[in-house]
């Protein structure tokens, strides 16, 4: 009954992802070849493409923020002052 028990807890750790251990209780992960690294690689990727476009999108958030909340008068002369700066 033991080995039947521990032969379901492997194939259940396998199918789910989890580290199988060794005699001394380190954990040894399967090897899923070079597929599973290729997919690791490709969710890296995608992983810091979508963290730059969040840090821009909370710089772009906090700009609408001060815009909203800023006193008008201020705000328009700081855009008077950005626009005869840019023309000297």
């Amino acid at each position: 009954m033991g080995t039947v028990a521990w032969v379901v807890t492997t194939w259940l750790k396998v199918k789910n992802g989890y580290p199988l251990e060794n005699s001394w209780g380190k954990p040894l992960y399967p090897n899923g070849g070079g597929e599973a690294m290729e997919r690791i690689r490709l969710i890296s990727q995608e992983n810091a493409q979508l963290r730059a476009e969040m840090g821009s999108m909370k710089d772009r958030m906090a700009v609408l923020e001060r815009i909203a909340t800023d006193k008008p008068t201020q705000l328009a002369a700081e855009i008077e002052g950005l626009r005869t700066k840019q023309l000297n």
